[in-house]
């Protein structure tokens, strides 16, 4: 009975958010998954993909909002299949969380083992609350002025709880991760997958406690990291649509910049050239060289599976490994989905060079307190047009 009416409020929401048009198509919804009821698309061996040179049109078999949740659940599915691995669903059973003074614990028991992940909430001096919460995927590579003298709280996600792999120091290898001590058939996956499952428990914790004891507006939360953390934090936003704005900072290959257009660059974090830690070893054994025109979809609709939610790219061309121009190919691309639904205003990308790598410049901080100001605190910022792609300093 406790499952049917989960599967009702599920489609109700669904049903809803469908009925919308516009400005009024929800900012973030009550579920990390409004397509999980929908069948998974056909999954073809990759030697029998079709070769696709353009990038694929994200917006195939949609005529109107009410088709995209199931269109979005396909992206979804072949992300998972074909790039990253399974994100399992995780029953509300499952999850316990607690607070410890500031600190939010929370414990997912799945196939009798328990995993524990722990993030300090830290709390604005400024305003009500319930906050709004921007969490760090790893930690936020954002200059704290952003959000000092706003009432929004901040906390990190600290992914080596759910997969320990670093690009630094040791690490344990695929099998041997925290996350595979309760899934061990997925122990192929890759860390972008894990990381944003273990991302989405933290909100069912925060919802399961409720505001009146994390002082949190689950309705306003946002994700960002940069570099390695810009891809987790769009891989996160991405797979949980109860986050309201995803800010990916210089996420590099693998992130937003298209791999099709990558593939034709030099130098540059590609298919071929990036940390298959974080990818199934499947995606380079299938797409490696001119077969990545095989692959059934591309970055860009990564990107779009936060639509109709916010979503802000910042890059810099200064790094040329960043492959900030396939972004900017990609970026143009999910757009068209924002356009499509009459809300492009929650879409944008500033991609501003004369900076060091992760070192947000003053000038880049008006678009950034835009989609913060407009998307976690509900003010009246101008987000429209914010497509700004510069090699230096903007003065």
């Amino acid at each position: 009975m406790k499952q049917l009416l989960s599967t009702i409020v599920l489609c109700c929401a669904t049903l809803w958010a469908q009925a919308q048009t516009g400005s009024q198509l929800p900012l973030a919804y009550p579920v990390e998954h409004t397509g999980a009821a929908f069948a998974k698309p056909a999954m073809p061996e990759a030697q029998q993909l079709p070769v696709i040179k353009e990038l694929p049109d994200p917006l195939k078999g949609v005529n109107g909002f009410n088709d995209w949740s199931r269109r979005r659940s396909e992206i979804a599915a072949l992300i998972q299949h074909y790039g990253i691995g399974e994100k399992p669903a995780v029953k509300k059973e499952s999850v316990k969380a607690r607070m410890s003074g500031d600190t939010l614990i929370v414990d997912v028991t799945v196939n009798g083992e328990t995993l524990t992940l722990r993030s300090e909430i830290n709390y604005p001096k400024t305003g009500k609350a319930p906050y709004a919460l921007m969490i760090g995927s790893s930690m936020i590579s954002l200059p704290r002025q952003l959000f000092v003298d706003r009432p929004i709280a901040t906390m990190n996600f600290h992914e080596k709880q759910v997969n320990d792999y670093g690009q630094w120091g040791k690490h344990h290898e695929r099998g041997e991760h925290h996350f595979d001590r309760l899934y061990p058939q997925l122990k192929d996956n890759g860390a972008y997958s894990e990381w944003a499952w273990g991302f989405s428990r933290l909100i069912d914790g925060l919802e399961q406690l409720g505001p009146e004891v994390t002082k949190i507006d689950t309705k306003r939360i946002g994700v960002t990291g940069c570099s390695y953390a810009g891809k987790m934090a769009l891989y996160c936003g991405a797979f949980d649509e109860r986050v309201a704005l995803t800010i990916a900072q210089e996420p590099g290959g693998g992130g937003a910049a298209a791999w099709r257009i990558s593939h034709l660059q030099d130098s540059v974090e590609n298919i071929d050239k990036t940390d298959y830690h974080w990818f199934l070893e499947s995606q380079r054994e299938n797409f490696h060289g001119d077969s990545v025109y095989q692959l059934p979809y591309d970055q860009h609709e990564l990107c779009a599976l936060v639509c109709p939610r916010a979503l802000l790219l910042l890059g810099n061309p200064d790094y040329k490994w960043l492959a900030d121009e396939a972004m900017l190919v990609s970026a143009k691309a999910a757009k068209k989905v924002w356009e499509r639904f009459g809300i492009a205003d929650r879409m944008g990308w500033s991609v501003v060079g004369g900076h060091g790598h992760c070192q947000l410049p003053e000038c880049q901080w008006p678009e950034v307190l835009a989609f913060i100001d407009k998307f976690l605190l509900g003010k009246d910022a101008n987000t429209h047009d914010i497509r700004i792609y510069s090699k230096t300093l903007i003065k």
